[in-house]
């Protein structure tokens, strides 16, 4: 990626999807792939737009998703062709039958949803989301396997679950894991429920940043080890590992001026543009930074939020009003949870493809009334 072509960019703020960068990432999953004959779905949660969907078609098998929207947005990408395997605590009976042919796969997330709507519907294959009660997560916001966890049928409750009509189990439990030690342990303890039967799948969930193994040869074996004795197919479903390190936040400086003896820049973005910013208080990548610059400044947002901040970054030339800066690795979870506070519009989006820029979507006020109901 060259930062001065995504300077030219006329439009600000701007969104901007790597598509080479994404290809790169799926060559670890294609060398999985190759060397196991598991399958690799999307998770199109991360960033569901439909350019990057049309074109990761021929590069993976199907996608996963979490809602009836999404199934309808895969299904509608995919044809009739590719699978979709669906789990969320949420299931609506109203959309169940819905659902059910929108999917090839479904993971019931309890013992009580699998037995009050696995019934009302067939054509699609049973599974059921498993919560092994093991940790990795330091921080409880992003572990599935909390104490009262909501997602997942707990391991010791697991055999009431899988039923003669069960064909396949679904785990998630990590999130940004650059080696397979948490996969190692939870298949571990696993093993003696999978050694009861043979089943048709288990889909071994996201969170993994395939891309930043050091070795691939544990996933490898531990997948091979699976498919010898245990199941027929093993899926991998990333998100973030595929699109997160793929996408760029354009920005133009608003104002700067000095607050309490630090210098303040006012950015024409909004961590209303990347939420994850102000939830998990993150701290993104910012491209012009540097570590050991003399000047020290504070990178704000323009929404009238007193916490709208991405945090102090230093520079060896203190930018300048009309100055763009440029954010990375924001490919996941900032587009599709940003929102129009103040009356902002949503980041003009982009893709960039063998150095070309595509323009895809410039966010208007006819979006903003058609949101309210004008």
């Amino acid at each position: 990626m060259n930062p001065a072509l995504l300077k030219q960019i006329p439009h600000s703020p701007a969104f901007v999807l790597d598509i080479d960068q994404v290809l790169t990432n799926l060559q670890s999953l294609h060398s999985i792939r190759y060397a196991t004959a598991c399958k690799v779905l999307y998770s199109i949660k991360a960033l569901p737009l439909t350019s990057l969907l049309h074109e990761l078609t021929g590069h993976v098998d199907g996608f996963s998703v979490s809602s009836l929207f999404e199934a309808k947005l895969a299904r509608s990408v995919l044809g009739i062709s590719g699978s979709v395997h669906l789990t969320t605590p949420g299931l609506r009976p109203d959309e169940f039958a819905e659902l059910a042919g929108l999917c090839s796969h479904i993971s019931f997330n309890s013992l009580s949803q699998l037995q009050h709507l696995a019934d009302r519907a067939t054509g699609y294959s049973k599974g059921v989301r498993v919560n092994p009660k093991l940790s990795c997560a330091a921080d409880a916001r992003y572990d599935p396997c909390r104490r009262h966890s909501k997602l997942g049928v707990a391991v010791e409750l697991l055999n009431r679950a899988l039923t003669e009509d069960v064909a396949g189990l679904h785990i998630h439990t990590v999130f940004g894991q650059t080696d397979s030690q948490p996969l190692q342990a939870i298949v571990q303890t696993l093993k003696p429920i999978l050694q009861q039967r043979r089943l048709q799948w288990l889909n071994l969930g996201g969170g993994y940043l395939y891309h930043r193994f050091a070795d691939l040869q544990p996933i490898i074996e531990l997948i091979t080890d699976l498919k010898t004795g245990y199941v027929d197919d093993v899926y991998l479903e990333p998100g973030k590992g595929l699109v997160g390190n793929a996408g760029y936040l354009l920005t133009t400086v608003l104002d700067r001026f000095v607050s309490d003896g630090k210098t303040v820049l006012i950015m024409d973005t909004s961590i209303n543009h990347h939420p994850e910013v102000f939830e998990y208080q993150q701290q993104p990548v910012l491209l012009d930074a540097q570590a050991d610059g003399q000047h020290l400044a504070v990178l704000a947002g323009s929404t009238c939020l007193a916490g709208d901040l991405f945090g102090e970054y230093r520079f060896d030339t203190l930018p300048a009003i009309g100055d763009k800066l440029l954010l990375a690795e924001v490919g996941a979870y900032s587009l599709i949870k940003a929102n129009r506070f103040n009356g902002y519009p949503l980041p003009t989006v982009y893709q960039l493809q063998d150095q070309t820029l595509k323009l895809l979507k410039r966010d208007d006020y006819a979006d903003y009334c058609r949101q309210w109901l004008i």
